[in-house]
């Protein structure tokens, strides 16, 4: 028998949820993001957790300056999926200054998926504690185009 390791597993549960996604299933806010690669132009998708604060919706890097953030930076565009639905948006990078509302809710609705990348960071942590974190944590305000 093969036992799958925690990397394996977690890979398996972002299969499924893009899949699900891809199909017009969003598991918690659930999207396809697709950008352009900053150094070879292709599209590139990955699944991410689409949230509303304050009536403007926002992504949150969870793993910290990953490849789609970057990317997403360098296109200065993204696309939005979810099943035959795609809306293409423009990123707006939030101040680290004015994250902690936005880590404190992600924390909230999205812990129990990726919290162990917080460092112990929790909802309820106080706000000195998010605000010192919060520059590993690139946050986009979704403006529509």
């Amino acid at each position: 028998m093969r036992y799958l390791t925690p990397k394996k597993s977690s890979n398996a549960f972002n299969d499924l949820a893009k899949w699900l996604t891809a199909h017009g299933v969003s598991l918690l806010g659930s999207r396809v993001l697709a950008v352009r690669g900053r150094t070879t132009g292709e599209v590139r998708t990955t699944i991410v957790n689409l949230f509303t604060y304050e009536g403007e919706r926002y992504l949150l890097a969870p793993r910290g300056h990953t490849q789609w953030v970057r990317n997403l930076r360098a296109a200065g565009e993204g696309e939005l999926r979810l099943g035959r639905r795609r809306e293409t948006f423009v990123p707006i990078e939030v101040a680290d200054a004015d994250k902690e509302p936005l880590i404190r809710l992600y924390l909230r609705k999205w812990a129990w998926e990726t919290g162990a990348f917080f460092d112990g960071l929790k909802a309820g942590s106080p706000a000195e504690e998010i605000n010192a974190a919060a520059p590993g944590f690139p946050v986009f305000r979704i403006s529509v185009s």
